[in-house]
């Protein structure tokens, strides 16, 4: 049912199409140098990661933010690498390997309509990743569902593609589900929001 005061079906969001999967190879295409250049993983990420947690990356690729988040989060620390496919978190798991963390990452293979996972985490960052799903909503309850009390969500989407209002309709559907936001990050050709995780929205 929608809700009268977002306008905002839980249920089903406004943008709500078939997901897209490329091929996992394709990362490589865009886990390039200079994307190290634009979106450096420790800049970003410095204010809401630190020793001791745990990080959930979703769609974390080729391992761009997941294996600098595991020097982050120390060897206290773990971050759950949740990924489609399993080529990649193969990647991953090899990259972590070289930087000397693997120990701490936790690679989850999960399906597109389930995250895979009930841990209990800190944080979840999602990156350019939500305005792929087919159903953004469910997506949102999962992620809600794994975290932490006084955990935190990290939305990141490219502002190339996705426009000002369609990023809006993303924190109301947010709300919906019992996100709260709390600040707008400035990253590069990026929207972005933090929010806060209160009480599940029935």
């Amino acid at each position: 049912m929608t809700d009268p005061k977002d306008g905002i079906d839980p249920d089903r969001s406004p943008r709500m199409r078939e997901t897209r999967e490329l091929a996992w190879w394709r990362g490589y295409l865009i886990d390039n140098p200079l994307r190290g250049i634009i979106h450096r993983p420790g800049e970003m990420l410095a204010p809401f990661v630190a020793p001791g947690m745990t990080v959930m990356d979703i769609g974390c690729g080729m391992g761009h933010f997941a294996v600098p988040m595991a020097r982050m989060v120390g060897e206290a620390g773990r971050v759950v690498a949740i990924e489609t496919q399993q080529e990649k978190l193969d990647v991953v798991m090899r990259r972590a390997a070289r930087a000397g963390v693997a120990s701490r990452i936790s690679p989850v293979k999960c399906s597109q309509n389930d995250l895979g996972t009930s841990g209990a985490a800190d944080l979840a960052w999602a990156f350019y990743i939500v305005h792929e799903i087919a159903d953004p909503a469910r997506l949102l309850r999962q992620i809600h569902a794994c975290l932490k009390p006084g955990g935190a969500l990290l939305i990141a989407e490219p502002s190339f593609e996705v426009s000002a209002r369609q990023f809006d309709e993303t924190i109301a559907l947010a709300r919906t589900v019992g996100f709260s936001p709390v600040r707008r990050p400035a990253f590069r050709v990026s929207r972005a929001v933090l929010f806060a995780a209160g009480n599940p929205v029935s």
